[in-house]
Protein backbone atom coordinates (compact mmCIF):
# COMPACT_ATOMS: atom_id res chain seq x y z
CA UNK A 1 0.00 0.00 0.00
CA UNK A 2 2.87 2.37 0.83
CA UNK A 3 4.47 1.37 -2.36
CA UNK A 4 1.82 2.43 -4.15
CA UNK A 5 0.98 5.66 -2.26
CA UNK A 6 4.86 6.90 -3.33
CA UNK A 7 4.44 6.22 -6.50
CA UNK A 8 1.82 7.97 -6.93
CA UNK A 9 3.05 11.14 -5.26
CA UNK A 10 5.90 10.61 -7.43
CA UNK A 11 3.69 10.39 -10.71
CA UNK A 12 1.76 13.82 -9.49
CA UNK A 13 5.00 15.71 -8.76
CA UNK A 14 6.87 14.56 -11.65
CA UNK A 15 3.93 16.14 -14.34
CA UNK A 16 2.40 18.55 -12.04
CA UNK A 17 5.24 20.91 -10.77
CA UNK A 18 4.97 23.72 -13.60
CA UNK A 19 7.93 24.16 -15.75
CA UNK A 20 10.07 27.60 -14.65
CA UNK A 21 12.19 29.76 -17.22
CA UNK A 22 15.94 30.17 -16.69
CA UNK A 23 17.05 33.64 -15.19
CA UNK A 24 19.25 35.74 -16.62
CA UNK A 25 17.24 37.56 -19.52
CA UNK A 26 15.06 40.11 -19.94
CA UNK A 27 11.52 39.74 -18.82
CA UNK A 28 10.10 39.33 -22.38
CA UNK A 29 13.45 36.69 -23.33
CA UNK A 30 12.16 34.81 -20.29
CA UNK A 31 8.17 34.64 -21.36
CA UNK A 32 9.67 33.83 -25.19
CA UNK A 33 11.66 30.98 -23.90
CA UNK A 34 9.10 29.63 -21.24
CA UNK A 35 6.82 26.40 -22.36
CA UNK A 36 3.18 26.87 -22.69
CA UNK A 37 1.25 26.30 -19.70
CA UNK A 38 4.79 27.33 -18.03
CA UNK A 39 5.27 29.39 -14.58
CA UNK A 40 7.68 32.21 -14.44
CA UNK A 41 8.60 32.66 -11.01
CA UNK A 42 9.72 36.64 -10.46
CA UNK A 43 11.97 37.86 -7.63
CA UNK A 44 11.66 41.65 -5.72
CA UNK A 45 13.49 43.80 -8.09
CA UNK A 46 12.53 46.12 -11.68
CA UNK A 47 11.70 44.50 -14.97
CA UNK A 48 11.03 46.21 -17.94
CA UNK A 49 8.19 46.33 -19.53
CA UNK A 50 5.87 46.33 -22.57
CA UNK A 51 5.77 43.11 -22.74
CA UNK A 52 3.48 40.66 -24.73
CA UNK A 53 2.58 37.14 -23.62
CA UNK A 54 1.14 35.14 -26.82
CA UNK A 55 0.92 31.54 -24.95
CA UNK A 56 -1.25 30.46 -21.79
CA UNK A 57 1.46 31.25 -19.03
CA UNK A 58 1.34 31.98 -15.56
CA UNK A 59 3.94 35.13 -13.94
CA UNK A 60 4.25 35.13 -10.23
CA UNK A 61 6.00 38.31 -8.23
CA UNK A 62 6.77 38.59 -4.96
CA UNK A 63 7.18 41.59 -2.45
CA UNK A 64 9.05 44.44 -4.99
CA UNK A 65 8.16 42.71 -7.86
CA UNK A 66 8.20 45.53 -10.53
CA UNK A 67 7.51 45.54 -14.23
CA UNK A 68 7.78 49.27 -15.57
CA UNK A 69 6.76 50.47 -19.14
CA UNK A 70 8.54 52.56 -21.30
CA UNK A 71 6.08 55.31 -21.39
CA UNK A 72 5.46 54.73 -24.78
CA UNK A 73 3.14 51.77 -25.24
CA UNK A 74 1.35 49.19 -22.80
CA UNK A 75 3.12 47.76 -20.25
CA UNK A 76 2.31 44.43 -20.54
CA UNK A 77 -0.19 42.86 -23.30
CA UNK A 78 -2.31 39.71 -22.37
CA UNK A 79 -3.11 38.44 -26.38
CA UNK A 80 -3.64 34.67 -25.68
CA UNK A 81 -6.03 32.88 -23.18
CA UNK A 82 -5.81 30.84 -19.91
CA UNK A 83 -2.80 33.51 -18.93
CA UNK A 84 -2.19 34.64 -14.80
CA UNK A 85 -0.71 37.21 -13.46
CA UNK A 86 0.10 37.93 -9.35
CA UNK A 87 1.93 39.52 -6.80
CA UNK A 88 3.50 42.56 -9.40
CA UNK A 89 3.26 46.03 -9.54
CA UNK A 90 2.79 47.86 -13.12
CA UNK A 91 3.71 51.09 -13.72
CA UNK A 92 4.38 54.05 -16.31
CA UNK A 93 2.07 53.31 -19.14
CA UNK A 94 2.12 55.80 -22.34
CA UNK A 95 -0.11 58.37 -21.23
CA UNK A 96 -0.06 59.98 -25.47
CA UNK A 97 -3.61 61.19 -26.63
CA UNK A 98 -2.12 61.61 -30.13
CA UNK A 99 -2.40 58.21 -30.80
CA UNK A 100 -5.67 55.66 -31.61
CA UNK A 101 -4.57 53.93 -28.86
CA UNK A 102 -5.38 54.44 -25.12
CA UNK A 103 -2.50 52.90 -23.45
CA UNK A 104 -2.95 51.13 -20.46
CA UNK A 105 -0.81 49.25 -17.14
CA UNK A 106 -2.15 45.56 -18.28
CA UNK A 107 -4.48 45.23 -21.98
CA UNK A 108 -6.56 42.21 -21.99
CA UNK A 109 -7.09 40.97 -25.63
CA UNK A 110 -8.40 37.14 -24.79
CA UNK A 111 -10.05 34.86 -22.62
CA UNK A 112 -10.02 33.11 -19.39
CA UNK A 113 -7.14 35.06 -18.05
CA UNK A 114 -6.72 35.85 -14.32
CA UNK A 115 -4.67 39.02 -12.72
CA UNK A 116 -4.52 38.92 -8.86
CA UNK A 117 -2.39 41.15 -6.10
CA UNK A 118 -1.62 43.68 -8.74
CA UNK A 119 -0.79 47.27 -8.33
CA UNK A 120 -0.92 49.57 -11.42
CA UNK A 121 0.01 53.10 -10.95
CA UNK A 122 1.49 56.04 -13.09
CA UNK A 123 -0.48 54.87 -16.18
CA UNK A 124 -3.19 55.93 -18.36
CA UNK A 125 -5.75 53.31 -17.79
CA UNK A 126 -5.39 50.10 -15.34
CA UNK A 127 -6.27 47.26 -16.81
CA UNK A 128 -8.45 47.22 -20.31
CA UNK A 129 -10.01 44.07 -21.52
CA UNK A 130 -10.55 44.78 -25.22
CA UNK A 131 -13.17 41.95 -26.48
CA UNK A 132 -12.06 39.91 -23.70
CA UNK A 133 -14.45 37.42 -21.78
CA UNK A 134 -14.53 34.96 -19.02
CA UNK A 135 -11.78 36.81 -17.20
CA UNK A 136 -10.61 37.51 -13.11
CA UNK A 137 -9.69 40.33 -12.01
CA UNK A 138 -9.19 40.32 -8.03
CA UNK A 139 -7.30 42.48 -5.45
CA UNK A 140 -5.96 44.98 -7.54
CA UNK A 141 -4.95 48.15 -7.01
CA UNK A 142 -5.04 50.91 -9.26
CA UNK A 143 -3.90 54.57 -8.20
CA UNK A 144 -4.70 57.37 -10.63
CA UNK A 145 -2.90 60.91 -10.90
CA UNK A 146 -5.63 61.83 -8.70
CA UNK A 147 -5.04 65.86 -10.04
CA UNK A 148 -8.35 66.59 -10.70
CA UNK A 149 -8.09 66.32 -14.74
CA UNK A 150 -10.47 64.26 -15.69
CA UNK A 151 -9.51 64.16 -19.59
CA UNK A 152 -6.23 63.97 -18.53
CA UNK A 153 -6.17 60.13 -17.49
CA UNK A 154 -7.69 56.67 -17.86
CA UNK A 155 -9.95 54.85 -15.50
CA UNK A 156 -9.22 52.25 -13.10
CA UNK A 157 -10.52 49.41 -15.01
CA UNK A 158 -12.22 49.72 -18.73
CA UNK A 159 -14.43 47.23 -19.58
CA UNK A 160 -15.03 47.54 -23.56
CA UNK A 161 -16.93 44.96 -25.46
CA UNK A 162 -16.57 42.29 -22.61
CA UNK A 163 -18.75 39.76 -21.32
CA UNK A 164 -19.24 37.38 -18.29
CA UNK A 165 -16.32 38.98 -16.32
CA UNK A 166 -15.75 39.04 -12.36
CA UNK A 167 -14.22 41.93 -10.76
CA UNK A 168 -14.05 41.24 -7.16
CA UNK A 169 -12.22 42.92 -4.34
CA UNK A 170 -10.52 45.90 -6.29
CA UNK A 171 -9.12 49.19 -4.79
CA UNK A 172 -9.35 51.89 -7.06
CA UNK A 173 -8.47 55.86 -6.47
CA UNK A 174 -8.13 58.77 -8.34
CA UNK A 175 -8.43 57.71 -12.39
CA UNK A 176 -11.34 59.21 -14.34
CA UNK A 177 -13.77 56.68 -13.99
CA UNK A 178 -13.55 53.55 -11.14
CA UNK A 179 -14.98 51.02 -13.42
CA UNK A 180 -16.13 51.87 -17.03
CA UNK A 181 -18.34 48.74 -19.20
CA UNK A 182 -18.41 50.40 -22.39
CA UNK A 183 -20.96 47.66 -24.53
CA UNK A 184 -20.09 44.77 -22.23
CA UNK A 185 -22.65 42.53 -20.48
CA UNK A 186 -23.21 40.06 -18.08
CA UNK A 187 -20.05 41.36 -15.82
CA UNK A 188 -19.90 40.97 -12.03
CA UNK A 189 -18.82 43.36 -9.85
CA UNK A 190 -18.40 42.56 -5.98
CA UNK A 191 -16.74 44.03 -3.51
CA UNK A 192 -14.49 47.08 -4.90
CA UNK A 193 -14.14 50.36 -2.86
CA UNK A 194 -14.04 53.35 -5.28
CA UNK A 195 -12.96 57.19 -4.68
CA UNK A 196 -12.32 60.11 -5.70
CA UNK A 197 -13.25 59.49 -9.47
CA UNK A 198 -15.67 61.15 -11.70
CA UNK A 199 -17.97 58.31 -11.12
CA UNK A 200 -17.33 55.24 -8.81
CA UNK A 201 -19.27 53.24 -11.43
CA UNK A 202 -20.20 53.74 -14.86
CA UNK A 203 -22.08 52.03 -17.65
CA UNK A 204 -22.77 53.11 -21.08
CA UNK A 205 -25.32 50.59 -23.01
CA UNK A 206 -24.16 47.38 -21.36
CA UNK A 207 -27.09 45.45 -19.88
CA UNK A 208 -27.65 42.31 -17.81
CA UNK A 209 -24.97 43.50 -15.47
CA UNK A 210 -24.93 42.99 -11.82
CA UNK A 211 -22.64 45.67 -8.68
CA UNK A 212 -23.42 43.64 -5.28
CA UNK A 213 -21.63 45.16 -1.95
CA UNK A 214 -19.07 48.16 -3.46
CA UNK A 215 -18.57 50.66 -1.95
CA UNK A 216 -18.77 54.51 -3.88
CA UNK A 217 -17.42 57.41 -1.77
CA UNK A 218 -15.94 60.85 -2.30
CA UNK A 219 -16.53 60.72 -5.52
CA UNK A 220 -18.63 63.26 -7.76
CA UNK A 221 -20.65 60.69 -8.86
CA UNK A 222 -21.06 57.26 -7.01
CA UNK A 223 -22.46 54.90 -9.84
CA UNK A 224 -23.97 56.00 -13.45
CA UNK A 225 -26.07 54.04 -15.31
CA UNK A 226 -26.87 55.22 -18.43
CA UNK A 227 -28.36 54.00 -21.16
CA UNK A 228 -28.55 50.26 -19.90
CA UNK A 229 -30.69 48.04 -18.58
CA UNK A 230 -31.58 45.05 -16.81
CA UNK A 231 -28.72 45.99 -13.85
CA UNK A 232 -29.50 44.48 -10.66
CA UNK A 233 -27.29 46.72 -7.57
CA UNK A 234 -27.69 45.94 -4.06
CA UNK A 235 -25.78 45.89 -1.19
CA UNK A 236 -23.82 48.61 -2.32
CA UNK A 237 -23.25 51.75 -0.40
CA UNK A 238 -22.85 55.56 -1.44
CA UNK A 239 -21.30 58.15 0.96
CA UNK A 240 -20.31 61.48 0.64
CA UNK A 241 -20.49 61.80 -2.91
CA UNK A 242 -20.66 65.85 -3.02
CA UNK A 243 -20.54 68.60 -5.17
CA UNK A 244 -22.29 70.28 -7.77
CA UNK A 245 -24.69 68.08 -9.33
CA UNK A 246 -23.15 65.23 -7.67
CA UNK A 247 -25.14 62.00 -6.52
CA UNK A 248 -24.61 58.73 -5.24
CA UNK A 249 -26.99 57.17 -8.12
CA UNK A 250 -27.48 58.34 -11.68
CA UNK A 251 -29.95 56.68 -14.65
CA UNK A 252 -30.16 57.98 -17.21
CA UNK A 253 -31.94 55.92 -19.81
CA UNK A 254 -31.73 53.24 -17.65
CA UNK A 255 -34.65 50.54 -17.47
CA UNK A 256 -35.86 47.34 -15.74
CA UNK A 257 -33.43 47.54 -13.51
CA UNK A 258 -33.54 46.56 -9.31
CA UNK A 259 -31.99 48.44 -7.08
CA UNK A 260 -32.07 46.35 -3.72
CA UNK A 261 -30.86 47.12 0.21
CA UNK A 262 -28.53 49.61 -1.35
CA UNK A 263 -27.39 52.70 1.55
CA UNK A 264 -27.27 56.38 0.18
CA UNK A 265 -25.58 58.50 3.30
CA UNK A 266 -24.85 62.16 2.85
CA UNK A 267 -24.68 62.70 -0.93
CA UNK A 268 -25.71 65.66 -2.78
CA UNK A 269 -28.20 63.58 -3.92
CA UNK A 270 -29.26 59.75 -3.26
CA UNK A 271 -30.70 58.63 -6.18
CA UNK A 272 -31.11 60.75 -9.14
CA UNK A 273 -33.47 59.47 -11.87
CA UNK A 274 -33.54 61.03 -15.82
CA UNK A 275 -35.44 59.86 -18.79
CA UNK A 276 -35.47 56.58 -17.08
CA UNK A 277 -38.62 54.03 -16.95
CA UNK A 278 -39.84 50.60 -14.88
CA UNK A 279 -37.25 50.79 -12.30
CA UNK A 280 -37.75 48.75 -8.76
CA UNK A 281 -36.65 50.26 -5.43
CA UNK A 282 -36.97 48.15 -2.39
CA UNK A 283 -35.21 48.34 1.37
CA UNK A 284 -32.59 50.92 0.17
CA UNK A 285 -31.51 53.66 2.62
CA UNK A 286 -31.97 57.14 1.96
CA UNK A 287 -30.07 59.03 4.87
CA UNK A 288 -29.22 62.72 5.29
CA UNK A 289 -29.04 63.20 1.89
CA UNK A 290 -29.39 67.05 0.47
CA UNK A 291 -32.29 65.33 -1.77
CA UNK A 292 -32.93 61.83 -0.60
CA UNK A 293 -34.55 61.07 -4.47
CA UNK A 294 -34.91 63.12 -7.86
CA UNK A 295 -36.97 62.54 -9.89
CA UNK A 296 -37.52 64.01 -13.39
CA UNK A 297 -40.88 63.97 -15.51
CA UNK A 298 -39.29 61.98 -18.50
CA UNK A 299 -39.30 59.43 -15.78
CA UNK A 300 -42.22 57.14 -15.22
CA UNK A 301 -43.45 54.07 -13.76
CA UNK A 302 -40.60 53.65 -10.76
CA UNK A 303 -41.90 51.55 -8.06
CA UNK A 304 -40.68 52.40 -4.14
CA UNK A 305 -41.35 50.01 -1.24
CA UNK A 306 -39.64 48.89 1.96
CA UNK A 307 -37.34 52.20 1.60
CA UNK A 308 -36.60 53.87 4.64
CA UNK A 309 -36.11 57.71 3.73
CA UNK A 310 -35.28 59.42 6.82
CA UNK A 311 -33.66 63.09 7.67
CA UNK A 312 -32.86 64.25 3.92
CA UNK A 313 -32.62 67.72 3.37
CA UNK A 314 -35.48 67.40 0.55
CA UNK A 315 -37.04 63.65 0.94
CA UNK A 316 -38.32 63.72 -2.78
CA UNK A 317 -37.94 66.66 -5.50
CA UNK A 318 -39.76 65.73 -8.54
CA UNK A 319 -39.11 68.18 -11.33
CA UNK A 320 -41.41 69.08 -14.57
CA UNK A 321 -44.25 67.73 -14.46
CA UNK A 322 -46.87 65.08 -13.06
CA UNK A 323 -45.84 62.22 -10.91
CA UNK A 324 -46.44 58.25 -12.77
CA UNK A 325 -44.57 56.27 -10.06
CA UNK A 326 -45.61 54.06 -7.06
CA UNK A 327 -44.55 54.95 -3.60
CA UNK A 328 -46.13 51.26 -2.82
CA UNK A 329 -46.24 47.89 -4.01
CA UNK A 330 -48.14 45.17 -2.95
CA UNK A 331 -49.48 46.67 0.15
CA UNK A 332 -46.40 47.71 1.66
CA UNK A 333 -44.99 51.50 1.17
CA UNK A 334 -42.17 52.84 2.52
CA UNK A 335 -40.56 54.28 6.12
CA UNK A 336 -40.62 57.88 6.15
CA UNK A 337 -39.02 58.68 9.56
CA UNK A 338 -39.91 61.98 10.75
CA UNK A 339 -41.39 63.27 7.57
CA UNK A 340 -44.53 61.40 8.35
CA UNK A 341 -46.62 61.99 11.73
CA UNK A 342 -48.93 58.60 11.18
CA UNK A 343 -51.69 56.57 12.78
CA UNK A 344 -51.65 53.04 13.23
CA UNK A 345 -54.51 52.27 15.41
CA UNK A 346 -54.58 48.45 14.31
CA UNK A 347 -50.77 48.24 14.55
CA UNK A 348 -50.39 46.58 11.56
CA UNK A 349 -46.89 48.50 10.89
CA UNK A 350 -48.57 50.69 8.19
CA UNK A 351 -50.69 54.39 8.48
CA UNK A 352 -54.03 54.11 8.28
CA UNK A 353 -54.08 56.89 5.98
CA UNK A 354 -51.75 57.78 3.20
CA UNK A 355 -48.57 59.95 3.82
CA UNK A 356 -48.17 62.94 0.92
CA UNK A 357 -44.62 63.89 0.87
CA UNK A 358 -44.81 68.10 0.01
CA UNK A 359 -41.76 70.40 -0.79
CA UNK A 360 -41.42 73.68 -2.60
CA UNK A 361 -37.67 73.16 -3.91
CA UNK A 362 -38.88 71.92 -7.12
CA UNK A 363 -39.74 75.93 -8.00
CA UNK A 364 -36.56 76.90 -7.04
CA UNK A 365 -34.62 74.20 -8.85
CA UNK A 366 -36.84 74.62 -12.11
CA UNK A 367 -36.47 78.22 -12.53
CA UNK A 368 -32.52 78.50 -11.43
CA UNK A 369 -30.17 75.75 -11.35
CA UNK A 370 -28.15 77.56 -8.99
CA UNK A 371 -30.62 76.47 -6.17
CA UNK A 372 -28.96 73.65 -5.54
CA UNK A 373 -25.98 75.73 -3.89
CA UNK A 374 -28.60 76.61 -1.31
CA UNK A 375 -29.16 72.92 -0.15
CA UNK A 376 -27.49 73.31 2.90
CA UNK A 377 -28.41 76.93 3.54
CA UNK A 378 -30.82 77.64 6.78
CA UNK A 379 -32.86 79.37 3.81
CA UNK A 380 -34.09 76.77 2.30
CA UNK A 381 -36.16 75.38 5.49
CA UNK A 382 -37.40 79.01 5.59
CA UNK A 383 -39.03 78.60 2.29
CA UNK A 384 -39.93 75.59 2.63
CA UNK A 385 -42.18 76.72 5.75
CA UNK A 386 -43.61 79.54 4.55
CA UNK A 387 -44.84 77.77 1.59
CA UNK A 388 -46.06 75.00 3.66
CA UNK A 389 -47.91 77.92 5.92
CA UNK A 390 -48.70 79.30 2.49
CA UNK A 391 -50.02 76.36 1.45
CA UNK A 392 -48.55 76.88 -1.87
CA UNK A 393 -46.40 73.68 -1.30
CA UNK A 394 -47.07 70.54 -3.89
CA UNK A 395 -47.39 67.30 -2.99
CA UNK A 396 -44.38 65.40 -4.98
CA UNK A 397 -45.47 61.31 -3.07
CA UNK A 398 -47.94 59.84 -2.72
CA UNK A 399 -47.84 56.40 -0.26
CA UNK A 400 -50.95 54.65 -0.42
CA UNK A 401 -49.45 52.17 2.69
CA UNK A 402 -47.03 54.06 4.50
CA UNK A 403 -44.61 51.74 6.97
CA UNK A 404 -44.93 52.87 10.63
CA UNK A 405 -42.57 51.43 13.63
CA UNK A 406 -44.47 50.02 15.94
CA UNK A 407 -42.60 50.64 18.93
CA UNK A 408 -43.06 54.14 19.02
CA UNK A 409 -45.78 55.46 16.96
CA UNK A 410 -48.40 52.65 17.92
CA UNK A 411 -47.60 52.95 21.62
CA UNK A 412 -47.68 56.86 21.28
CA UNK A 413 -50.63 57.57 19.58
CA UNK A 414 -52.47 54.48 22.26
CA UNK A 415 -50.82 56.33 24.91
CA UNK A 416 -52.46 59.60 24.03
CA UNK A 417 -55.43 57.71 23.19
CA UNK A 418 -55.80 56.34 26.42
CA UNK A 419 -55.00 59.62 27.91
CA UNK A 420 -57.82 61.29 25.89
CA UNK A 421 -60.37 58.58 27.00
CA UNK A 422 -59.70 59.39 30.33
CA UNK A 423 -59.92 63.15 30.11
CA UNK A 424 -63.27 62.18 28.50
CA UNK A 425 -64.73 59.68 31.27
CA UNK A 426 -63.82 61.22 34.27
CA UNK A 427 -65.05 64.50 34.12
CA UNK A 428 -68.63 63.00 33.42
CA UNK A 429 -68.37 60.88 36.05
CA UNK A 430 -68.15 64.05 38.43
CA UNK A 431 -70.73 65.37 36.70
CA UNK A 432 -72.79 62.68 37.77
CA UNK A 433 -72.44 62.75 41.43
Amino acid sequence: MKRWLLISLFIFFFFDVPKEAAAGQTLQQLIDAAPAHGTIRLTGQTYIGDIVIDKPLTIIGTKGTVIQGSGRGNVISIKAPHVTITHVTVTNSGKSRSTQEEYVGIKVYSDYNTLEHITVKQSFHGIYLSQAHHNRIANVRVIGEQNGEIAGQGNGLHIYYSNFNELEHNTIIGTRDGIFFDYANHNVAKGNEVSHTRYGLHYMYSDDNAFDDNTFMLNNGGAAIMNSNRIVLKNNRFFFNKGMRSFGLLLQMANDNRIIGNTFYQNERGLYIDQSNDNFLQRNVFLQNEIGIELWSSSQRQTFTENRIWKNTIAVARLGGGDRNRWDFRGVGNDWGGEAALLDLNQDGKGDSPFRYASSFHKLAEENELAYLFLSSPSLGVYEAINEWRQTDEVMAVDHAPLVKKTISAGWWWGLLGFGAIAVIVPKRRIRR
